[in-house]
């Protein structure tokens, strides 16, 4: 059975192609935007914590 799958390190040419094929898909994600939202988390739970206090004070 042979692999359907060619290696890109068998020539210099595949090998080329499949670098800016990876470099072409890592430009193109987007970063994380999880700690923005722990960010916006932690001060709606601080701002809802003080003016919690302020009513029962």
């Amino acid at each position: 059975m042979s692999d359907p799958q060619i290696d890109p390190a068998g020539n210099t040419q595949a090998f080329r192609a499949f670098a800016q094929q990876q470099d072409a898909t890592a430009s193109n994600e987007q970063p994380s935007r999880l700690p923005i939202w722990i960010a916006v988390g932690a001060a709606v739970v601080v701002v809802l914590a003080v003016v919690a206090y302020l009513l029962v004070r």
